[in-house]
């Protein structure tokens, strides 16, 4: 996938969705058959055995193996962001990528328990997105060439791709390409974010359905919806999306942000995030409304609001436990134990 011809063109991204693989049923079927003569009641390990199953079908192997796994974490800067719509200014991006680079954050800590690979991907950190509530956030090209980026974030031979973001205003983003994508007004998606109070919140508000009107004649499909109130973090997160479904590596979303990033490609073809789980619920309100309209359940729900891939990193311990019982306990006869009557 690091071919930028591939990604030229809105068009020519259309055209890769139609040619990404559907899953591997038979890998998924001996996961299931496995499932049924494991020393345990059918059943009895609840979403570890659809996990484990879900594995195999993606990664189009079984049994599925969790032994390299990848969290990427994508930068950069929003114009909303100078319109007052987070309690931190649009610097605390550039200073948290300095942090992920320390080892200071809190992804840092999740990604060493979990033994995966941590990249932080800096976007034009000094080039922010024009201000959405104006003028279109960015140019075809530009998002483009984003989308581009996240795909080629994407190395060869991993066994689950975490995806995460840092960018002050992206949570005003995010409300806004799901106000677009899938109707209602501001009120019902934006949250607080970094903890903003009511003034600030109305604020945000304002300017997302300011937005929506500004926008709505070219805002002819969820392409256009990304380009037009968007963020260059977000369109490298679809990429990767992408990038990972056309590699057969099953991908964990973080909170908001990157779910509704993933969900651009969910409006362009509901099955477009199959090989997708989202790891946490984030407690922004519209991320329970997000998980309902496009039929995703999160793996936890402990009330984190971070970003920066950190909920998707955790997950990468519950699936390495889905995989651990799977094929590590022992069946029935290999046991010695009685099966059901």
């Amino acid at each position: 996938m690091s071919d930028n011809k591939v990604l030229a063109s809105f068009d020519e991204i259309r055209a890769l969705m139609q040619e990404v693989p559907g899953p591997d049923i038979s890998a998924g079927a001996d996961a299931t058959a496995r499932q049924a003569q494991l020393t345990k009641p059918a059943g009895s390990l609840g979403r570890l055995e659809e996990i484990a199953a879900w594995l195999a079908t993606w990664q189009g192997r079984h049994p599925a193996v969790v032994d390299r796994p990848y969290t990427a974490v994508f930068a950069a800067n929003h114009g909303i962001a100078a319109r007052g719509v987070s309690a931190y200014p649009a610097e605390v991006t550039k200073q948290m990528v300095a942090n992920f680079i320390n080892g200071g954050a809190a992804v840092n800590q999740l990604c060493a328990l979990s033994d995966a690979d941590l990249r932080v991907y800096e976007m034009a950190l000094e080039e922010p997105t024009a201000d959405f509530s104006e003028t279109p956030a960015m140019t075809e090209e530009d998002c483009v060439r984003a989308m581009a980026y996240g795909m080629m974030a994407v190395e060869d031979n991993i066994d689950v791709l975490a995806l995460g973001e840092m960018g002050i205003g992206n949570t005003t983003s995010a409300a806004a390409l799901c106000t677009a994508l899938f109707g209602g007004t501001a009120a019902d998606w934006a949250g607080r974010g970094t903890g903003i109070d009511d003034p600030t919140l109305a604020r945000k508000i304002e300017l997302i359905d300011q937005a929506m009107e500004r926008h709505r004649a070219v805002m002819t499909d969820p392409l256009e919806i990304l380009r037009c109130v968007g963020g260059l973090e977000l369109s490298a997160i679809a990429g990767a999306v992408l990038a990972a479904r056309m590699s057969r590596t099953p991908v964990l979303l973080d909170g908001f942000a990157c779910t509704a990033a993933a969900a651009v490609l969910y409006a362009i073809d509901p099955r477009a995030l199959d090989h997708c789980m989202v790891a946490h619920l984030s407690v922004e309100p519209g991320h329970q409304r997000l998980l309902e309209t496009i039929g995703q359940t999160p793996l936890v729900d402990f009330g984190m609001r971070l970003g920066e891939g950190s909920g998707a990193a955790m997950a990468i311990l519950v699936l390495k436990a889905a995989c651990a019982c799977h094929t590590g306990m022992a069946t029935f006869a290999e046991a010695g134990v009685s099966g059901p009557a």
